[in-house]
């Protein structure tokens, strides 16, 4: 194989893989996105683990439970604040 045809080769292979990678994003964004919105509807984190085949973990590190979320930064917020005053 000759150095030109290599180097088309590589060059092709690496768009190849371009491509590949922002579909992957794409894909990867939206799964995301659902599970966000699978949160929000009630889905559990170990439900949307079984459909996702991700784990549990993950799938609630994604899209964690917004109202633990607020509450728990409420209560760091109370908690600081009952310290200072002290």
């Amino acid at each position: 194989m000759d150095t030109e045809a290599l180097e088309k080769e590589i060059q092709a292979a690496a768009n190849q893989r371009t491509a590949a990678e922002r579909l992957f994003l794409r894909a990867d964004m939206e799964l995301k996105e659902l599970l966000v919105k699978g949160r929000a509807a009630g889905l559990g984190p170990s439900e949307m683990a079984k459909l996702t085949g991700f784990t549990r973990e993950w799938v609630s590190k994604i899209a964690p439970d917004e109202s633990k979320s607020r509450k728990g930064a409420i209560q760091r917020r109370l908690d600081k604040l009952n310290a200072d005053s002290d």
